[in-house]
């Protein structure tokens, strides 16, 4: 664990922070596409990831090592925070840079929209609270990002409990009402432009907002926080759709129908972030005692079980009224929808392995009182792991990946070649946080 940490934060690490992945020689530099030489990322697993791992690793050895390299990953989130009090997926330590956006710091300019897509601010704020206690609330740069972050982040709630993908400032109000079908022509009417600044579910929004709001609670056992995640869940029950579709969908409007997002992002019933909806509302039950914020469960995973794909596989998409999966297709410079899953494109994921077994397990946990989270997180390692993450690093400390041909899974990313060697954040931060975590387990 020692000499893999040194090598990673004393030699991969710039200015503290860290993208996706690294050529071995460090020249090649990639997050969601190349980063410059002075670029960190936020969106996991970037910067925020590493630096979880650090102090996973702190706590299984109290070595000051691993809380210097927690703190130096921190102090470079704190860096890129924006004026509105979140954070975008990558941070420019360069003031000309070609990414530079509106740092908190004065240090930036350009934009300032604080995006909860992709679990960015939330992963960079739930490490920044939990390095915070762990530092006994006394490093001032870490405290004061948490603070200015935290009721930025309940300003852009609304008043339904919803979040919207991001914001620039507080969000107004607006009445609360029950998710319904659209009344008009969805495939080419209902359109919004901003449509980030509408309720969201898109890319796990719910599950994420939700932790990061225990966190919050957990660490300064303000019950603000707590409040904040019952509104949480009370959206997440007037968002399911009805019957004959007891779903979530992607996002939503004013009037709680959902409605379009990117162009390959149609209004639909989403199982993705249904399964999303439902492991939230399970948490949120299970932190505020109070099950009845997990009744939707029950329906919803009735409906996603009799829409499963003959693989198994949940579809991203189902249509409104006919519940048949839904596809895009490349037509021309955009899309078109189509029933037909032979030509998707293959930068979306238009199918998920279904999570219902997980999510049954979870709710018979909150029936029987048992804590959520012991379900939902991860499960510890066995020996045999152990050995082989051990026996995978070299004598500089590296756990080095050998492209196998496959696609590297990031949108946009440039792919290395097959059998090019190359490093990669996370699994560095899943090694060292299992190895972690086997310590804890021989001595508790």
């Amino acid at each position: 664990m020692k000499r893999a940490a040194t090598f990673y934060a004393g030699e991969v690490a710039m200015n503290g922070g860290y993208v996706y992945y690294y050529s071995i020689d460090l020249t090649k530099r990639l997050g969601e596409g190349p980063a410059t030489a002075t670029e960190v990322w936020v969106q996991p697993p970037g910067t925020p990831a590493v630096g979880e791992a650090y102090l996973a690793a702190s706590a299984a050895t109290g070595d000051a090592l691993y809380l210097e390299a927690a703190l130096a990953a921190g102090k470079a989130l704190a860096y890129g925070q924006l004026e509105s009090g979140g954070w975008r997926n990558s941070i420019d330590f360069d003031p000309s840079g070609p990414r530079i956006d509106h740092y908190r710091n004065g240090k930036g300019k350009g934009k300032n929209f604080s995006t909860l897509d992709d679990d960015i601010s939330q992963a960079a704020l739930r490490f920044l609270m939990r390095l915070d206690a762990a530092t006994d609330f006394a490093e001032a740069e870490i405290h004061g990002a948490v603070e200015y972050a935290l009721p930025r982040l309940l300003a852009a709630q609304f008043p339904n409990g919803a979040f919207p993908q991001g914001w620039t400032g507080p969000v107004g109000p607006r009445p609360v009402v029950k998710a319904s079908f659209p009344d008009y022509d969805w495939r080419s009417d209902g359109r919004i432009k901003e449509y980030w600044n509408e309720y969201t579910l898109n890319d796990g929004l719910a599950a994420t907002v939700a932790d990061t709001l225990l966190v919050a609670h957990q660490v300064y056992r303000d019950p603000v926080y707590l409040e904040a995640l019952k509104k949480l869940g009370g959206f997440l029950v007037l968002a399911q759709l009805p019957e004959p579709q007891p779903g979530w969908a992607q996002q939503y409007n004013g009037a709680m129908q959902p409605i379009w997002a990117r162009a390959f992002e149609p209004p639909a019933v989403s199982g993705r972030e249904s399964e999303d909806a439902m492991l939230a509302l399970l948490k949120i039950a299970s932190a505020s005692g109070d099950n009845s914020i997990a009744t939707p469960v029950i329906a919803g995973v009735k409906y996603l079980e009799r829409s499963l794909l003959p693989d198994g596989q949940l579809a991203r998409y189902y249509e409104l009224g006919t519940n048949k999966p839904l596809y895009m297709q490349r037509a021309g410079k955009g899309y078109e929808l189509t029933y037909d899953d032979s030509a998707l494109p293959d930068h979306y994921g238009w199918k998920n392995p279904a999570q219902l077994p997980l999510i049954k397990e979870a709710y018979r946990a909150l029936m029987a009182g048992r804590p959520v989270g012991e379900v939902t997180g991860p499960e510890a390692p066995g020996g045999g792991t152990v050995e082989k993450i051990i026996g995978a690093l070299d004598h500089r400390g590296r756990w080095i990946t050998v492209h196998d041909g496959g696609e590297i899974r990031l949108v946009g990313q440039p792919k290395f070649e097959e059998g090019e060697e190359y490093l990669s954040s996370a699994v560095f931060a899943e090694n060292l946080t299992i190895l972690s975590r086997s310590l804890v387990a021989l001595n508790p």
